[in-house]
């Protein structure tokens, strides 16, 4: 950290303010070298704390510097390590729940973002979208709402974009704590004035969980990527040349080593596969709808939209 970075966030935090002159400065001095250190993501999160009127420019400078840090701080770009991810969850948790609306925009840029992020920080997530969800209470960065209250249109959209995020449980799919998360909400809200968009996120997303298609190599572990690039960083002179002579002393050998259509089930044959209703889906099912006791219209119109999918209507 340069101790101009470290003088700006000082007196910064001492005044519990910071102007956007102040802000650009602060951004030049901290990408000064190309990232963002440890240190001065942990300066910038002391600071977030300290500062009493968090303007637009400061949430965007924020959510930019701490999701860098988060996801290329280290090798693979992209990705959070154990390290990053459980740095991340302490300071957020330092004051013992999300503090702003920055907060939420982070966790919802990352998973949106991130190729991939550990365990504890998809759970995490998870847990502190619903707490927001059913307690948070204030206006959101795209002019919305968060309240304690229904479930807002606002609220819709984060949790769609955490849900379908590219580092959720399953990218572009949903997992099924994920849904049981869904029924959650709606058996908490289901007497409130909820946004329309709920009963529509809430019947997709269980209907995806039951019946959708999610591709097992939509996401690589950052170990996995790991390995890869240190393949082929120590083979790359070597590969360009291994796959020339295979295509011309060999022409059919990549159907031979990567599999020919028709050896293992093509994308038709898995789609459809998922889109049956096995024994252990309708058993969740029963219990996630008996869980209040009664089959209310949420319950009715997953049933009819899976009736459908099933060609039962």
């Amino acid at each position: 950290m340069t101790a101009q970075f470290a003088d700006f966030t000082r007196q910064a935090a001492v005044d519990g303010a910071i102007s956007d002159d102040e802000i650009l400065q602060l951004r030049a001095a901290g990408w000064a070298n190309g990232t963002i250190t440890r240190e001065e993501a942990s300066a910038i999160f002391s600071l977030q704390r300290a500062i009493a009127d968090r303007t637009p420019v400061w949430s965007d400078f924020f959510v930019e510097a701490i999701k860098e840090y988060v996801l290329n701080g280290t090798e693979p770009r992209g990705y959070a390590s154990d390290s990053e991810a459980g740095w991340l969850i302490v300071e957020i948790e330092r004051d013992g729940h999300l503090c702003s609306m920055t907060e939420l925009q982070l966790l919802v840029e990352i998973t949106d973002k991130a190729c991939n992020v550990p365990e504890a920080l998809k759970y995490f997530v998870l847990r502190e979208i619903e707490r927001a969800v059913l307690t948070g209470v204030g206006p959101t960065r795209d002019g919305g709402e968060l309240s304690n209250t229904h479930v807002t249109p606002s609220e819709c959209t984060i949790m769609r974009r955490v849900i379908f995020g590219q580092a959720s449980d399953r990218p572009a799919a949903v997992s099924q704590r994920e849904a049981e998360m869904l029924f959650r909400l709606k058996d908490a809200t289901l007497e409130a004035a909820n946004a329309p968009e709920f009963m529509e996120l809430f019947v997709q997303g269980v209907g995806n969980y039951l019946m959708g298609f999610a591709s097992p190599s939509a996401q690589l572990s950052r170990e996995r990527m790991v390995e890869l690039e240190s393949f082929v960083s120590r083979n790359k002179p070597n590969i360009g040349h291994f796959m020339g002579r295979m295509a011309q002393s060999a022409p059919n050998a990549f159907g031979v080593v990567f599999g020919q259509k028709g050896q293992l089930p093509g994308r038709d044959e898995l789609v459809q596969e998922a889109a049956s209703f096995s024994l252990y889906e309708q058993d969740w099912l029963d219990q996630q709808i008996a869980a209040n006791g009664l089959s209310d219209h949420y319950d009715q119109a997953l049933m009819a939209f899976i009736a459908e999918e099933l060609g039962e209507a």
